[in-house]
């Protein structure tokens, strides 16, 4: 960010001006982590609590885009804003974005790495979606080592782990749990399931709840925006 554009900021702020919003990233280097669905529920969870929410595409596959997209083609209302942003001055819009929105929700690049390190330091935290498997836990190590070094420009910046995909009367969830226990961040108690409605409701651009507002997996996503929520806190 310009000197500037920060100058505007600091003045806009110092006339009362609401603070900017939290940004949120997703992010893992490993592939099929889920990244586009969580970031896609819980913008929606936010928006439908009445939240001014603005979701940041900057994986380069566009899954983002392409579920916005879909859902605009089949006459849904539009939750929240979804706008491309894959390049590496993330850091430098995010904030700026921020200034208009409650929470900017990054949809991170899959092993772009200086499209992840503009990511980081655009957010105030950073979750990694991990699969409850042992080669997922092995895998986010490379994420936990980009975050590290953020930190050293940006010692604020908060991170935690999301089991994703966890298969529902396993017992593999917990031992990923465990597994986590010796990394740097906390992992969240809020975990969400594979389930089939994930699926379903991105095929059509729409999210779990408006399909099924009271099913389990609209429940899981609830709890963790409430645990995104309280590490903003």
């Amino acid at each position: 960010m310009s000197s500037a554009e920060s100058e505007g900021i600091e003045y806009r702020l110092s006339e009362g001006v609401k603070p900017p919003g939290k940004v949120i990233a997703l992010l893992n280097q490993k592939g099929g982590a889920g990244k586009t669905t969580l970031a896609t529920h819980l913008a929606g969870e936010f928006a439908m609590q009445g939240q001014r929410v603005t979701l940041l595409d900057a994986d380069p596959q566009g899954s983002a885009l392409d579920w916005a997209q879909r859902r605009a083609q089949s006459g849904q209302d539009r939750l929240y804003g979804v706008f491309g942003l894959a390049r590496d001055s993330l850091h430098q819009e995010a904030p700026l974005i921020a200034l208009q929105a409650d929470f900017v929700v990054i949809d991170g690049p899959p092993r772009v790495a200086a499209l992840a390190r503009s990511a980081l330091l655009a957010a105030d935290l950073v979750l990694i979606p991990v699969q409850p498997s042992a080669y997922d836990v092995w895998a986010s190590q490379e994420m936990v080592q980009l975050i590290a070094e953020a930190r050293v420009f940006r010692p604020q910046l908060r991170a935690a782990f999301v089991i994703n995909r966890r298969v529902v009367g396993t017992v593999i969830g917990r031992e990923s749990r465990a597994a986590l226990a010796d990394q740097p961040f906390p992992a969240l108690q809020a975990e969400v399931s594979q389930r089939i409605v994930f699926a379903d409701s991105v095929a059509a651009g729409r999210l779990a709840f408006e399909v099924a507002p009271s099913c389990a997996a609209a429940r899981e996503i609830a709890a963790l925006a409430q645990a995104v929520r309280e590490m903003l806190l």
